[in-house]
């Protein structure tokens, strides 16, 4: 029989990540859980045993915020095994109407509160020569589309963080999963949840449609919640697989037509590439 395991779970207020939280407690695993509000998170779970859950109300960009958590979790529970980087939100807009502060915004929560999360858990994982990290990114992590430029960004930032990251620790003994959803029918679409830009142009109409798509979208993606929460605790309680875990048809499609382009790029590209090179001795 499995040991009961640790985790560390941020964004679990909504989509995957409660799922994922649903999930652990029904395993019998501990969960410290970090949402903007815990109230939130709990009435989501309803009537699911919380006996084993630590509700943190975290702002993940205030380092010293989430090294308490860590602290209090490890108090809480004794350890910590795994951790799960989930926090984040969409943005939809052109980069020409993407405001400093909506980029700094997206960052802060994408990039630096990730940062701060490893920098509060490694120092457990690394002192105890195991554990999984698991980094929520997108198949927009991978190739990037029309009006999805921060969100992208974000996301493509998170991707060269994790696979130095997967390089650095895997001595000890700590293994790094990246997760590359496609689109899940969860509420990442609503528009409670998706963020847009204050102003906008009449210079981009495409982007105009593209969002009133991907609104009428929401309840109808292919990708279900509880089967993707599924499928990111199977892979970690494993133990192995591949370094990114994507998730979808969708993103298996978009992730192929990527690599395709850059095969493409790297073919015409075989004989000129050399040429800056200083010759031979």
């Amino acid at each position: 029989m499995a040991i009961p395991a640790i985790w560390f779970v941020t964004g679990t207020s909504r989509g995957l990540g409660l799922e994922l939280v649903k999930q652990l407690l029904a395993r019998g695993d501990s969960v410290a859980a970090t949402t903007r509000s815990a109230e939130r998170l709990l009435a989501a779970l309803g009537d699911v045993d919380t006996a084993r859950l630590l509700p943190l109300t975290v702002d993940l960009r205030d380092e010293a915020a989430v090294k308490q958590a860590v602290r209090e979790t490890t108090e809480r529970f004794g350890g910590l095994d795994r951790v799960v980087n989930n926090a984040g939100y969409g943005f939809l807009a052109a980069v020409e109407e993407t405001s400093d502060r909506d980029i700094r915004d997206m960052l802060d929560v994408q990039v630096v509160g990730v940062w701060n999360v490893l920098r509060a858990t490694l120092p457990v994982l690394r002192e105890q020569r195991g554990g999984h990290i698991v980094n929520v990114s997108s198949i927009l992590g991978l190739t990037a589309v029309p009006g999805w430029a921060l969100y992208s960004a974000g996301k493509f930032a998170l991707e060269g963080l994790s696979e130095a990251l997967a390089a650095e620790v895997a001595d000890f003994g700590v293994k790094v999963t990246i997760v590359e959803p496609g689109y899940f029918r969860t509420d990442f679409l609503t528009e409670d949840s998706l963020a847009l830009p204050a102003d906008t142009t009449e210079h981009y109409p495409a982007i105009r449609e593209m969002v009133a798509d991907h609104l009428k979208l929401q309840g109808s993606q292919l990708g279900d919640p509880v089967k993707g929460a599924e499928a990111i605790i199977g892979q970690v309680v494993a133990g192995d697989g591949p370094l990114r875990q994507l998730l979808g048809s969708d993103a298996h499609a978009y992730a192929t037509a990527k690599v395709k382009a850059l095969q493409d790029d790297l073919d015409a590209t075989a004989l000129s590439a050399p040429a800056t090179d200083f010759p031979a001795a």
